[in-house]
């Protein structure tokens, strides 16, 4: 995610946000502490941002409380409305200002689900979302906004959004009619057959992709898939992506996720997270650090890696480390997880600083596994090593087949991703530090 964008500090918050952009975002008021105290997205960031300080606003019940303790002001950026939404969603749920009402009680606020397990996954508008076979993005703060964007993602990705309990090998299917969303082309009718499962579940993973920030990959892919349908003279599927495409490129509600799409945002209780931890870790006492390593690359180019740091189930922000991946040829996850955490333990070595209690890699199998070979190459006892995979949240751990599968409230599955998504969040913006770098011919 980009910091919030600062403007000249001797201005005075009213003053301030007239510098701040016509375009969408996120608002950030601070206290003279400089912890934020309130946060709100907007179309217009100079417009809603500015119309705190406006005489008017002394008249209203629900700013004129906390207004005078405004000491700055910053903002965030966002592409789309649907961006700033999500960013939204994911900061108040971090941050928790003292101010912001919503999202300080995950009970029944919406969520976005997609049901995974499914042959043919639904995508829905929830306030009781399942525990296991879905994935999930959210709480949002407003449900008019949720299905807002809900709305406007069906039409690009044509997802189904009924109950209906559909299997591709019950031939049944073929004999149902469709609603209307197939005839208004907002659903391509998995209800009556007309689409397979393998090529209806390629579209729930493109919407995946755009959720969990990788549009560029999805475009990418997508033009890819688009020309080879031409040459293979399947004109009916090729005019539906360069649709898509188009869709996604000019659609103003599009939303760029990149740098913030957060998913299974809930509640962390660090100290009950940590407890149960060493329950289901079976630790011989209660852990106190985590440390979270993440990749980022872009078509393979600006490798980078992030390290992040948790005390006692909060983010020690001294401890963060950005590491850029130098002995790494092209696309190779599991190379790069190697030499990050080696040179994460040669430093460590190198101060005289003792290892995290958890160490957690971010993804499957293969990606511990490449974490564990950097303590073999040294010759090092490592700490407890686990990996998190998201599509499932599956726990694993070293030397064990079977992966640990927690309950989607469990507050130790929620720690973990929060340690996750944070080593995530790091990556990412260090990547995209260096890509304008490199854009701008500025000197890394």
């Amino acid at each position: 995610m980009a910091e919030p964008t600062a403007t000249t500090s001797t201005l005075s918050p009213g003053e301030k946000v007239k510098q701040f952009p016509n375009s969408p975002g996120l608002y950030l008021m601070k206290d003279a502490r400089g912890r934020v105290i309130y946060i709100g997205k907007a179309k217009n960031l100079r417009a809603r941002a500015g119309s705190y300080f406006h005489k008017s606003a002394a008249g209203d019940k629900r700013i004129c409380a906390w207004i005078d303790e405004v000491a700055d002001v910053e903002f965030l950026p966002a592409d789309s409305e649907v961006d700033a939404l999500l960013m939204e969603a994911r900061l108040i749920k971090d941050i928790q200002p003292k101010y912001n009402r919503d999202l300080k009680d995950d009970k029944t606020f919406p969520y976005l689900q997609i049901t995974t397990g499914e042959d043919f996954p639904r995508v829905n508008f929830t306030r009781e979302p399942l525990d296991r076979g879905v994935k999930l993005y959210g709480p949002f703060p407003r449900a008019k906004s949720l299905r807002g964007a809900l709305n406007v993602l069906e039409k690009i990705f044509k997802f189904r959004t009924c109950s209906l309990d559909i299997q591709e090998d019950d031939p049944r299917w073929r004999w149902f009619r469709p609603c209307l969303l197939h005839s208004i082309n907002q659903c391509t009718a998995p209800c009556n057959l007309r689409i397979d499962r393998e090529s209806y579940r390629a579209d729930i993973r493109r919407l995946q992709l755009f959720l969990d920030g990788k549009k560029d990959v999805l475009l990418k892919e997508m033009e890819e898939e688009m020309r080879a349908a031409s040459k293979e003279l399947k004109f009916e599927k090729a005019a539906r992506l360069r649709d898509e495409i188009r869709a996604l490129n000019t659609l103003n509600l599009r939303g760029n996720l990149a740098q913030h799409a957060q998913p299974e945002v809930f509640y962390v209780d660090p100290r009950r997270g940590l407890k149960g931890l060493k329950k289901v870790l079976k630790l011989d006492s209660t852990p106190r650090t985590i440390d979270g390593v993440d990749i980022a690359h872009l078509g393979g180019t600006a490798m980078v890696g992030s390290l992040v740091t948790f005390i006692d189930g909060l983010p020690f922000k001294p401890g963060y480390r950005r590491y850029q991946i130098n002995g790494v040829q092209g696309i190779d996850d599991f190379a790069s997880i190697r030499e990050v955490v080696t040179r994460r333990i040669k430093g460590l070595q190198k101060r005289d600083e003792p290892f995290p209690d958890i160490w957690l890699i971010d993804g499957g199998k293969g990606q511990l596994s490449s974490a564990m070979a950097a303590f073999d190459e040294l010759h090092v006892v490592p700490p407890t090593v686990i990996a998190l995979a998201k599509q499932q949240e599956e726990i694993y751990l070293p030397g064990r087949s079977e992966p640990i599968v927690l309950s989607r409230r469990s507050f130790a599955l929620r720690l973990l991703q929060y340690v996750r998504d944070e080593a995530h969040r790091f990556a990412q913006h260090y990547h995209h530090m260096l890509r304008k770098k490199r854009t701008l011919g500025e000197d890394e």
